[in-house]
């Protein structure tokens, strides 16, 4: 006769099989390039962001799917590529697209872990609604902006603003109000938890304390040495960098002054610093809970950013400024810390951390995952990166490997390829050339077009393009 054993015995073994598995810290920040110390940019002062980097993995060559928030949130925190979540701009929910569509924090919460979201972790206008941030992802109501007592900051019409307030009176300030309290309760419960806390700086305005802006000497700030369009470029992928010229003090129209430059370069960049001090509070509360040992942190940003090269500022290109992205994983089991130039992709992101912490990986997944590169940085667990942004009636498919970027452009009624842009970043590191069709590089534009062609999953479009060549 099969012996039936108590239901305490059961519950006892979930718990503690429960209590071997890591948790999970998910840092998104809005809008952040890889302009750190991190990454090489000295000039920057990033230091908590640095630290956290020294004791991880720093991936140099990480792709967000898509350079817009709503469609790079709904792909990472789905693994699925941004034709398969059907989320390709900022109106589309993802779940009135795919009601079963299952998230990173879905499948911790599945799987025995408490989760919570505070700030911007999915962009409100791709989810259910901006008070519950994806209902079906949280074990813990969701907080967007967390109460203060101090007086919130005016709304700024200008590109750039700086205030000598409270903490508190920033957003991004009550975010880490909200983050710190959600921590220690998730720290003082038996689960494991996943916290993701998003914060919004240094998306436009460039809002920040003035003790941010003083870390920076604007007379020295470097402008974009290259900021004009690439020489034989495909005519696709330009536009009129219209969200800072919605802003006072950008000229709507023609070239932005020097002076216009310096100081948005100095804004984005106090951002980055006053981020970076919030990130530095929260993984202090961390440690101090005693958590830190047992705690993967996951830091990305959304997507790039232009800052004046190629005459652009902000996203929305397939180009490599807004492609590629921060991405920082630190799992305190691997010793290992490092830099890697791996290929990488958000939507690596969730296999890698089902696999380190001892989750299933779903099988609809589209990403694969990227432990292999935290043991060993010359391990690749992809050949390339790949991403999608439309411009005039095509879709840019651009691939990256360790040195080239090669954009495909596919017509969204044809299917048919309308242009092709190629950049050597060892050869021509401003992507002042496309050299697309040019003799000396038709072995590697074949190489890179065959390598997007046989990575095409989730490619919708570009699938129905292969079929019909």
């Amino acid at each position: 006769m099969k012996r039936i054993l108590p239901i305490s015995l059961f519950l006892l073994a979930a718990v503690s099989l429960l209590a071997g598995r890591p948790n999970v810290l998910f840092i998104a920040v809005d809008d952040l390039k890889p302009l750190l110390g991190a990454y090489g940019y000295e000039a920057v002062k990033s230091p908590n962001i640095d630290k956290l980097a020294s004791q991880g993995t720093v991936f140099m060559n990480a792709a967000c799917q898509f350079p817009v928030c709503g469609p790079s949130r709904a792909s990472i925190m789905t693994g699925l590529r941004p034709e398969s979540t059907g989320v390709l701009n900022l109106k589309t929910r993802m779940r009135d697209v795919h009601p079963d569509i299952l998230t990173i924090p879905e499948h911790f919460k599945n799987h025995g872990y408490k989760t919570a979201g505070v700030g911007k972790v999915y962009d409100p206008r791709c989810v259910d609604s901006r008070k519950l941030g994806d209902a079906q992802s949280w074990s813990l109501p969701y907080i967007e902006g967390p109460h203060s007592d101090v007086p919130m900051i005016p709304k700024s019409k200008q590109a750039t603003a700086r205030h000598d307030f409270p903490d508190e009176a920033f957003p991004d300030g009550r975010i880490l109000k909200g983050g710190l309290e959600r921590l220690r309760e998730l720290a003082s419960g038996e689960e494991p938890f996943f916290l993701g806390v998003g914060f919004k700086k240094p998306h436009l305005p460039f809002v920040a304390p003035e003790r941010f802006w003083k870390l920076y000497d604007p007379g020295s700030t470097e402008l974009a040495a290259f900021q004009d369009k690439t020489l034989n470029n495909s005519g696709y992928g330009y536009w009129n960098s219209n969200e800072v010229r919605g802003y006072g003090g950008v000229p709507s129209e023609g070239p932005i002054p020097e002076d216009v430059q310096r100081n948005l370069i100095h804004g984005y960049m106090a951002c980055v610093s006053w981020v970076d001090f919030l990130i530095g509070e929260l993984l202090a509360e961390l440690d101090s809970l005693g958590q830190a040992d047992n705690t993967i942190i996951v830091l990305w940003g959304d997507h790039g950013f232009h800052l004046g090269d190629h005459g652009l500022w902000g996203k929305h290109t397939p180009f490599e400024e807004a492609i590629r992205v921060p991405l920082v994983i630190v799992d305190p089991s691997i010793s290992a810390c490092h830099r890697t130039n791996a290929p990488a992709e958000f939507t690596d992101v969730f296999p890698t951390l089902c696999q380190l912490a001892g989750l299933p990986v779903p099988g609809q997944l589209q990403g694969v995952s990227l432990v292999p590169s935290l043991r060993d940085p010359d391990e690749t667990p992809r050949v390339v990166s790949t991403a999608i942004y439309k411009s005039r009636g095509a879709f840019g498919y651009t691939v990256r490997n360790k040195r080239f970027r090669y954009i495909e452009w596919v017509n969204t009624k044809t299917a048919k390829v309308v242009g092709k842009d190629l950049f050597d970043f060892k050869e021509d590191p401003e992507g002042r050339i496309n050299l697309a069709d040019h003799p000396d590089y038709v072995e590697v534009q074949s190489d890179m077009a065959e390598a997007l062609h046989s990575d095409s999953t989730g490619w919708t479009l570009l699938e129905r393009s292969l079929k019909q060549r």
